[in-house]
């Protein structure tokens, strides 16, 4: 791990670094010493790991509980290079989109690629920043939506060290097998008029996931318009599972 930056303001103190060439952000509360909760965050397609929502919610976790929170670049997002294999892919999805076929079937294939790659590094980045003095071997919880769902699906899945995750908006075409893998807690997101992921796609995802506490959180409106007070029961949630 390399750092490249560090601010503080408002007692959150934001650190840039680089794992392995993968650039990524840690929040942590400013003066913190000590072990402590680590959340884990997925950003959506097309956002990258300081897109305001990604910032704006750190820092709650931050500052009202004290955790530490990290997020990286995906591949071709922030401040990734340009993927080229990734962005034929994407153009030719547009393109049989444009053409009339269904679109949750082939973003679920996308992303099903994209996390045969991120999940390895991701699994690096968290070992990184829990030998870090201020983070510590904590335990681990989870956030993505979308494509941070897509992504978060299969790492949750493979990686022991999570032991809550908040995931949603998400389908079950190329999930199914590794969230029958997943027997943390979770809350999971759906928006009942989601013009991206049909509605019977995520409800088959949640069936999917094993776990024996999961809850589910349906809320009217489109993709991104979940509502704002969802983040304080993702605030209750990480509390009441990683202390």
């Amino acid at each position: 791990m390399r750092f490249t930056s560090e601010t503080s303001s408002e007692g959150v103190r934001e650190q840039l670094f680089t794992v392995d060439a993968v650039p990524g952000v840690l929040w942590t509360p400013e003066g913190a010493t000590g072990t402590r909760p680590l959340i884990l965050l997925g950003h959506g397609g097309g956002q990258h790991k300081q897109a305001p929502g990604m910032v704006f919610r750190a820092r709650r976790l931050v500052g009202e509980c004290g955790f530490a929170v990290a997020a990286v670049d995906v591949p071709g997002h922030g401040d990734r290079p340009t993927d080229e294999r990734y962005d034929r892919i994407a153009s030719d999805n547009q393109a049989r989109v444009a053409a009339g076929e269904e679109m949750a079937p082939l973003i679920a294939a996308f992303q099903a690629l994209v996390a045969r790659q991120t999940v390895p590094e991701w699994r690096a980045v968290l070992d990184a920043l829990q030998e870090l003095a201020h983070v510590g071997a904590g335990p681990v919880g989870y956030w993505g939506v979308s494509l941070g769902c897509g992504l978060g699906v299969p790492f949750v899945a493979a990686e022991p060290r999570v032991r809550a995750a908040v995931l949603g908006l998400g389908g079950a075409s190329a999930s199914t097998e590794a969230a029958a893998r997943i027997t943390v807690p979770v809350q999971f997101l759906v928006q009942w008029h989601d013009e991206r992921v049909p509605r019977a796609e995520s409800l088959a995802l949640f069936d999917a996931i094993a776990a024996t506490e999961k809850t589910l959180h349906a809320n009217p409106g489109k993709h991104g318009e979940i509502p704002a007070f969802e983040l304080d029961e993702h605030l209750r949630f990480y509390v009441r599972h990683l202390g």
